[in-house]
């Protein structure tokens, strides 16, 4: 299979969150691909170190920064070292998330903040941080990751499922906010990936069978489906694509 290249995207200075390993690796690797210039953020040192040494070859190799995004002092000094070092940030994706799973009437309200910390506040944060530099370019792209988990209701993932249901909201309030500033906004939102997590926490070959049956599309969407979105979302293909929620996942309506 040959996919598109995009010509807007070479030498575009990107930032990804998340982007050690699973679906935030396939973006890193498809936008070093693409020429452009990526800076990727994680706290799983060992992933990254090797997404780094598996792309040093490319154009620009990309850059590992260890950064623990529930730290907003963290991400404003992140922000500003990888603003510093490559003039300024034309395209932030707004990758990392947990998914970890939970009964909802064991939540503490100390785990509720941490949910949140981890899976929604640090989307507004990266999003305030990287448009403070694209508005004095006045352009950028931010691309927010959702999830489909809310659409569909999965079991034993309230907290999830809450923070992913916001982040379609703070789509929609930023993108309002920075249009005026030339910076869209947009929402990825995958449905059941194939990554080595998901894979570990419900794989089996009577899920598998299950879950093809119920996508209108009786095939698994791999991490580069959900990338070649994003770069879809992040290129001037997309200069009018803005505020909007757009679905990598295979038409899943079933639960």
């Amino acid at each position: 299979m040959s996919y598109a290249i995009y010509p807007s995207l070479a030498e575009q200075r990107v930032v990804v969150t998340g982007g050690g390993s699973g679906i935030g690796a396939a973006i890193v690797e498809a936008f070093a691909k693409q020429g452009a210039r990526v800076y990727f953020i994680d706290v799983a040192e060992a992933d990254s170190r090797q997404l780094e040494q598996s792309l040093a070859g490319e154009r620009h190799a990309p850059k590992f920064l260890r950064c623990d995004l529930r730290d907003i002092a963290a991400i404003e000094q992140t922000f500003a070292a990888i603003a510093g070092e490559a003039g300024s940030i034309d395209v932030l994706v707004n990758n990392a998330a947990s998914d970890d799973r939970h009964q909802w009437d064991d939540v503490s309200a100390a785990y509720w903040d941490e949910r949140m910390a981890v899976n929604l506040r640090h989307q507004f944060f990266c999003a305030q941080a990287a448009a403070k530099h694209m508005r004095a370019t006045r352009h950028g792209a931010i691309v927010n990751m959702g999830s489909i988990s809310w659409h569909l209701a999965l079991p034993d993932l309230t907290l999830y499922m809450t923070a992913k249901a916001a982040i379609e909201g703070l789509t929609r309030g930023l993108a309002r906010e920075l249009g005026a500033h030339g910076i869209r906004v947009n929402t990825v939102i995958p449905g059941a990936v194939r990554t080595p997590r998901q894979m570990k926490l419900w794989q089996s070959p009577e899920s598998e069978g299950q879950l093809l049956a119920q996508q209108c599309l009786h095939e698994r969407i791999d991490p580069e489906h959900v990338a070649r979105m994003v770069l879809f979302l992040a290129s001037d293909d997309a200069a009018r694509c803005t505020a909007r929620d757009y679905y990598v996942d295979a038409g899943w309506f079933g639960t």
